[in-house]
């Protein structure tokens, strides 16, 4: 008698936990959170898949906001191999590495030898692939690609605007700009600036 009550419970929990559930799960998902459950890809005009909104891109030019460094595979930003450098904050290896970023970054958006960097310009995310810089960073890259875009900051912020996330609830986190978004919009890939 007991063995049959087992199998018996064996059987139903298996329909339900391993059939039901996970069907229940997908569909609510599909229905009430489409663009999410389908990986959040962000389409052009003519369909073409772009990329993922949750995922970073690398993007180099010095007419693009630049994401934040990758340690996620060989060249960065591989979807395949997510993850840190997990070096300590001793290491001469990430010291060096930092010191040397932090110099690229001010050449590149000619700032002064005293400005601050904010970290998010030069270490990269636990994941490697975290598509959002600070607010602070994008801001100080906003002159290099205002002028090698020709347009005015003031076009540019609204831009960065419409991107931007603010911390939540106002009071955790501070706000980030998704790079991605933000590039592909100057490129006029999401149908318009």
């Amino acid at each position: 008698m007991r063995l049959r009550i087992a199998l018996v419970l064996t059987v139903v929990l298996g329909a339900l936990l391993g059939g039901l559930y996970p069907l229940a799960v997908y569909w609510t998902g599909r229905l009430l959170f489409p663009f999410q459950a389908s990986g959040s890809l962000v389409r052009a005009p003519d369909g073409t898949i772009l990329g993922s909104a949750l995922l970073g891109q690398n993007f180099s030019g010095p007419q693009y906001f630049h994401p934040r460094p990758s340690a996620a595979g060989e060249a960065g930003y591989d979807a395949t191999a997510s993850g840190g450098r997990n070096l300590a904050p001793s290491s001469r290896k990430l010291v060096e590495a930092v010191s040397r970023s932090i110099a690229d970054y001010r050449k590149e958006n000619l700032l002064s030898p005293d400005q601050r960097i904010p970290a998010d310009a030069v270490t990269a995310s636990a994941s490697g692939l975290d598509p959002h810089i600070s607010l602070a960073n994008a801001l100080l890259q906003l002159p290099r690609v205002a002028r090698e875009r020709k347009i005015s900051h003031t076009e540019l912020r609204k831009v960065l605007a419409r991107y931007t996330t603010n911390s939540w609830l106002g009071l955790f986190g501070e706000p980030v700009v998704n790079v991605a978004m933000v590039n592909w919009a100057l490129d006029g890939r999401l149908g318009g600036r």
